[in-house]
């Protein structure tokens, strides 16, 4: 750990503890690739019922395209363990020395490994230099994602996970053109981004209404469950929002056990 560039600290073992006491919970640890004792911190958590890891490289500092993340990606693939990372702009943690950690690009090492790789948020948000052209330019993180959503060699192990993308700061081209692209919805997975959806100025029925994702009498029922419950709403939210011709996510999105397993 390092205490004077960490805004906040969750441990494994704490998380691991609540997972082993809840018949209904299943853990995701953080672990930094970069650790002397990464792989030993891996498999004990794998050992102790660990599902999945968590980057936020943008704030951990982890370049994904870093060679010494090699033995970690490794014993992922080997235990067929996926890896849930941050892709595009990081706004909600102070992330200002490595943003350029969050290109969607930059997955590509992990994938080439063999691991399951679920890009958080799509990388919805922010703008990020085209890695795969010499001098590239900077394109939308969004664009660099699709391409890899596009691309045939990763059809078996990248996903898009949609959290965060009913956020007021996501919601207009990311959500409408995945919304639409069908052809996809069974490579995304569901996420909450919470505390985040709990935020009230984050999430806004009234402008979802405007987009048009929305019809605006459902906006008082979708307030009734935000008061009584976040998350429940963010995941009704996310059943409810659709675009023209009806386009919705599908149901496949929201099964999240063929991603993490039991």
């Amino acid at each position: 750990e390092v205490p004077e560039q960490t805004p906040f600290y969750t441990p494994n073992e704490y998380v691991l503890k609540l997972a082993g006491e809840a018949d209904d919970l299943l853990a995701c640890v953080s672990i930094h690739p970069y650790r002397k004792d990464a792989l030993a911190r891996l498999e004990e958590a794998l050992g102790a019922g660990a599902v999945a890891v968590k980057w936020l490289p943008n704030v951990m500092g982890i370049d994904p395209m870093d060679p010494r993340c090699d033995p970690f990606y490794r014993l992922l693939a080997d235990h067929g363990i996926p890896l849930l990372t941050h892709t595009g702009l990081e706004k909600a943690v102070k992330a200002e020395s490595y943003q350029k950690l969050g290109n969607p690009l930059r997955i590509r090492r992990p994938l080439d490994a063999g691991v399951k790789v679920l890009a958080a948020h799509c990388a919805s948000l922010g703008d990020d230099r085209d890695l795969d052209r010499e001098e590239g330019e900077e394109l939308e993180s969004f664009d660099l994602f699709l391409r890899l959503m596009g691309e045939k060699q990763y059809e078996r192990n990248l996903f898009g996970e949609i959290s965060a993308m009913t956020q007021v700061n996501r919601s207009k081209r990311p959500l409408r053109e995945i919304l639409m692209a069908r052809e996809l919805h069974p490579r995304l997975v569901n996420g909450s981004d919470y505390p985040l959806p709990a935020v009230d100025p984050l999430i806004s029925t009234r402008i979802l209404v405007q987009r048009g994702y929305l019809p605006k009498e459902e906006r008082p029922l979708l307030s009734e469950i935000f008061a009584g419950n976040p998350l429940l709403f963010d995941f009704v939210l996310k059943r409810r929002v659709r675009v023209e011709g009806g386009h919705r996510f599908a149901p496949i999105v929201f099964e999240t056990e063929r991603i993490f397993g039991a």
